[in-house]
């Protein structure tokens, strides 16, 4: 009689054994798709992080060079209005001393003789 009780028994166990290692296997299944959602929840939140500090940069960037732009074309407008300023009172001087060569000749004959005599001085030495 001891025989068909310990017969008995075993197989009473595997089915326990069976459906521990079959619930074991579920968690173990469970635990890692939730380590692989929680990973990819947190990939995309680095990846979301970082595509959000570069549109950050990118736009900082653009924004600089927007803003160099405009001040070097304020500046070569600043340039080109300095350079027909001066352009303009050159020809007025121009205009000015011819207006004084016709009024005045010999005295302007004069004046350029002696400022090339002083030149003339100052250079030789």
């Amino acid at each position: 009689m001891n025989k068909p009780a310990d017969i008995a028994s075993p197989a009473v166990e595997r089915p326990n054994a069976a459906a521990r290692i079959e619930e074991g296997a579920e968690r173990v299944k469970q635990a890692t798709s939730h380590a692989v959602a929680s990973t990819k929840e947190a990939v995309d939140r680095a990846a979301d992080r970082v595509e959000e500090g570069l549109h950050h940069a990118t736009d900082k960037a653009a924004g600089a060079a927007t803003h160099a732009t405009e001040k070097a074309a304020e500046y070569g407008e600043r340039g080109r209005e300095a350079y027909d300023h001066a352009r303009d009172r050159a020809e007025d001087w121009m205009e000015q001393a011819r207006d004084y060569v016709r009024e005045k000749p010999l005295q302007s004959m004069a004046i350029a003789l002696g400022a090339g005599w002083l030149l003339g001085r100052l250079l030789r030495r």
